[in-house]
């Protein structure tokens, strides 16, 4: 406790508060629940944080607080930025304890009805400020458990499964009626929901990897990073992985990395285009993998693949340069990686095809065009989450899905 009581204690308490303003999406009042810290009174802390975000205690273990709160932290311009995550997190560890049950303030029902399509962090968001604003809302979700990305995409053994429980039965219990095993686009349409719904919020995600062709041929082992990390969340592992190649440099380069080890795999190694200085991966989720044993190769692009009967025994690769913050080939610099296994992860996008049936208008980048309140080019139907493009982290995701709920409200008022 005297080391909470010290991390509390080195917050400057400022009115301008840049880390709640600034730097996080949610708008939490930092230094309002650290200064209840600070008193000794944790449950009050708690109160500030859940009430503004019930996803408080997910985002203190995997939010990048270095680029958003502590980012913005006065103290860090000079000295070391205040432990916002540190302090989030034992509150929320402290109420767990605790069996502390936030008491949310829930008006009537309104008869409006809305449709919520994925059960992610956007999804269940806009859902959670939905109904405690009065709205009927139906959540369909194309797996089979709610959470999207938390289940899916993020491994167990760096978010617990009770906490994503937890946080998914309070949202039931608020009178989310959870839709399983539903694809939008095959299973439901666009036009059938317009039908029953005052209002339908889009928090598809992006399923569609960036990845391109190593081979002519159709490979037997080349996984996209979203695939992957389903299979090993699903206890799916993958036989006979050998040698694994990640190719990308963000945190899902590094959960794929991770994970490939957990499935037993004989080496693993993430090659990166450009160098440690602009990977766009956490140091923290590098410095993980690397204790796990992950071997990190930086400057390196890979071509193509040599394989045998279409299984990987090789990649082409040639070393690059950073020119302008950009990765340049090193002419004359090829050479041969070896591997049996790769996983892309170099990015996703949404479902074009999907989408654009469904008479919804995409930007020039490939996502969801949505104004300021999350509206699309279709009067009643609003969208969030990585699927309108904005920055991937479950913050930001969970702020749209916020905008939005709140974009569906005025509209509906109308």
């Amino acid at each position: 406790m005297d080391e909470l009581k010290e991390l509390a204690n080195y917050c400057l308490n400022c009115s301008q508060k840049p880390c709640s303003q600034k730097g996080c999406p949610m708008k939490t009042n930092i230094p309002e629940f650290i200064n209840e810290i600070k008193k000794d009174n944790y449950k009050k802390a708690y109160e500030i944080l859940i009430n503004n975000n019930i996803f408080s205690h997910i985002c203190s273990i995997v939010c990048p607080q270095e680029e958003q709160c502590e980012g913005s932290c006065i103290r860090g311009i000079k000295e070391k930025s205040t432990e916002i995550g540190k302090l989030e997190r034992f509150v929320n560890e402290y109420a767990d304890k605790n069996n502390y049950e936030p008491n949310f303030e829930v008006k009537e029902r309104n008869g409006k009805k809305v449709a919520i399509i994925g059960a992610g962090p956007a999804g269940l968001e806009c859902a959670f400020e939905l109904l405690k604003n009065g709205f009927e809302v139906d959540i369909y979700d194309k797996y089979s458990i709610p959470g999207g990305v938390l289940v899916y995409g993020i491994p167990d053994f760096r978010l617990s499964r009770n906490i994503i429980e937890k946080l998914i039965k309070r949202i039931q219990n608020l009178g989310a009626n959870i839709k399983n095993n539903i694809n939008f686009g095959i299973d439901i349409s666009l036009e059938e929901l317009r039908k029953e719904y005052d209002a339908i919020f889009l928090a598809i995600g992006v399923a569609k990897s960036s990845n391109y062709k190593l081979s002519e041929k159709k490979l037997k082992n080349v996984y996209d990073s979203n695939v992957f990390l389903e299979l090993y969340n699903e206890n799916k592992y993958i036989n006979d992985l050998g040698t694994v190649v990640v190719i990308g440099g963000g945190n899902v380069a590094m959960d794929s990395a991770r994970v490939a080890i957990k499935m037993g795999a004989e080496k693993v190694k993430i090659l990166y285009r450009r160098d440690k200085a602009h990977m766009p991966a956490r140091e923290i989720e590098l410095e993980d993998a690397l204790k796990d044993g992950v071997e990190f190769k930086e400057l390196v692009r890979v071509i193509s693949a040599n394989d045998k009967d279409e299984k990987i025994e090789s990649l082409n690769c040639i070393r690059t340069e950073i020119i302008d913050g950009k990765a340049v080939d090193v002419k004359n610099n090829e050479f041969i990686e070896d591997a049996d296994t790769v996983v892309f992860a170099i990015g996703l996008k949404p479902e074009k095809d999907v989408i654009e049936k469904q008479g919804i208008k995409l930007n020039e980048w490939g996502y969801i065009e949505t104004n300021e309140n999350g509206q699309t080019n279709i009067k009643n139907v609003f969208a969030g989450g990585d699927c309108i493009g904005e920055k991937a982290t479950v913050c930001w995701a969970l702020a749209s899905g916020k905008r939005a709920a709140m974009g569906i409200i005025e509209f509906l008022k109308e």
